[in-house]
């Protein structure tokens, strides 16, 4: 995910609350806590006492996570406008996130860690059980504040952790309603929502009371984030982002695949760290691929996420925006040609129109950065051993597809991508069972499915010899 300039406490007396804009609109429509960093000692202190009965009773934590997920899908009807108001998606996919976040909670809730017996030979009965960590520090971005927050809350809390969770100060109010709901069906200091502007997140992670960071965002935090988790030797788990490839083999059904390709990059405004990001194509099939794409992008209805109508909302943020329309104008500068799109759109807000790119330089930074908004760029390669090594040529390592009729061949070419997850003609679509990891820079440790449980886990073992 892209470095989003985070607002930061301006010096001199400090107010007690921040604005939260509508990207529809780019004005301000309410506000939340600008909490005081050294609020913290009492939030990560109630988190510890929490801890002692959270972590002594398994079935106990089983039916809270029920009930919290019955919680959640009960406050479907106001989270899901709430979240589209304050990050912009469509109110169809706003509904979908928040069952997402209870799907989490469900599926974590059934999940609990196996004692795994050692037989070394010796006279000894040995086991591995697993303990919990202490309070885990969860650090979300502005792109699905529910989803990921849920990602990282509901494995952490099925392991026996309490849970400090600050969402991005872009979209901080749809996470303190969900706090809010799941009061009523988690302990007190279980699950506690902080927001405020920074140094806030930097001093919760490099907090000397908690024990596992997770965070998701830029590379360049992330590193800091480890930085600030390393004199404590907390432990971190790291999703920063990706530049995902998708290559489109010679056998390719162009008009067969080209929705699903569209959509796998420009969902959520293209605001998805798995979303595609560069699409290769053989060179004879280029315009054909280009072409399709810019057609659905040309007829994508563009607008605010709460009319019932639009398909693709705004950008973020304002600092978002302008990112996405640097990149793009400096491929147009550079040679590229825009076969749909290419400007923001000529209203109020934080709009971008869909665009699709051809002729573009491989060396520009549309194409080598992580773009993070609805920009695609398309290029052409003569051999797939060459389409390989392009999308392999990047310090990302997240995600990436293959394309085509045949796929045995296009399994074999997606065994070759460095990358976390490879999809054969679909693309960031991931089941809740399975692990979800990037290589290179694109993050440590490994989140979903029984590996996220037992990243939130110690081992603890216990030999007992077989006689007294």
């Amino acid at each position: 995910m892209l470095p989003t300039p985070v607002p930061r406490r301006p010096p001199g007396p400090r107010g007690e609350h921040f604005a939260v804009l509508d990207p529809a609109t780019g004005e301000a429509f309410d506000e939340a806590p600008d909490q005081r960093p050294e609020e913290l000692d009492t939030v990560v202190g109630r988190a510890h006492q929490a801890w002692r009965g959270w972590r002594a009773d398994p079935a106990a934590r089983t039916r809270a996570l029920l009930a919290a997920a019955d919680a959640v899908e009960a406050a479907r009807a106001e989270l899901a406008p709430l979240l589209t108001r304050e990050q912009g998606k469509p109110l169809a996919e706003s509904v979908a996130e928040v069952a997402r976040t209870a799907a989490r909670l469900r599926y974590f809730a059934g999940l609990a860690p196996v004692p795994r017996p050692i037989d070394d030979g010796r006279p000894v009965r040995s086991e591995v059980r697993w303990r919990s960590l202490g309070p885990v520090a969860a650090i979300v971005p502005w792109n699905f504040p529910l989803q990921l927050a849920a990602a990282k809350f509901a494995p952490a809390l099925a392991a026996g952790n309490p849970v400090v969770l600050k969402p991005s100060p872009f979209t901080p109010l749809a996470t303190r309603l969900l706090g809010s709901v799941l009061a009523g069906a988690l302990p007190e200091g279980v699950l506690t929502i902080v927001t405020g502007l920074e140094p806030l997140g930097a001093r919760l992670v490099s907090h000397p009371g908690i024990r596992h960071v997770s965070f998701t965002g830029s590379i360049p935090t992330g590193r800091a984030v480890a930085a600030g988790a390393a004199p404590s030797l907390a432990r971190v788990t790291l999703e920063l982002g990706g530049n995902d490839a998708a290559i489109l083999l010679e056998d390719v059904d162009v008009e067969r695949i080209a929705d699903r390709l569209f959509w796998a990059a420009f969902r959520n405004c293209g605001q998805v760290c798995m979303a595609v990001k560069r699409v290769y194509a053989p060179a004879r099939l280029r315009d054909q691929v280009v072409e399709a794409l810019a057609q659905r992008a040309r007829a994508a209805v563009v607008g605010p996420g709460l009319d019932p109508g639009t398909q693709l909302g705004p950008l973020n943020n304002a600092p978002q925006l302008a990112r996405v329309e640097h990149y793009t104008a400096r491929a147009l500068a550079d040679g590229a040609r825009a076969a749909a799109g290419g400007h923001r759109l000529d209203r109020p807000g934080h709009f971008f129109a869909p665009t699709v790119l051809a002729d573009v330089p491989p060396d520009s930074p549309v194409v080598t950065q992580e773009q993070f908004g609805p920009v695609l760029p398309v290029l052409a390669y003569r051999s797939v051993d060459e389409a390989v090594a392009a999308a392999n040529d990047t310090g990302f390592g997240l995600g990436g597809s293959v394309w085509g009729t045949d796929l045995d061949r296009a399994e074999a070419v997606a065994d070759r991508l460095e990358c976390g997850t490879a999809w054969i003609n679909h693309h960031a679509e991931l089941s809740l069972a399975q692990p979800f990891a990037g290589i290179k820079e694109s993050g440590v440790g490994v989140a979903g499915g029984p590996w996220g449980l037992y990243g939130n886990l110690r081992p603890f073992v216990v030999h007992r010899p077989e006689e007294g």
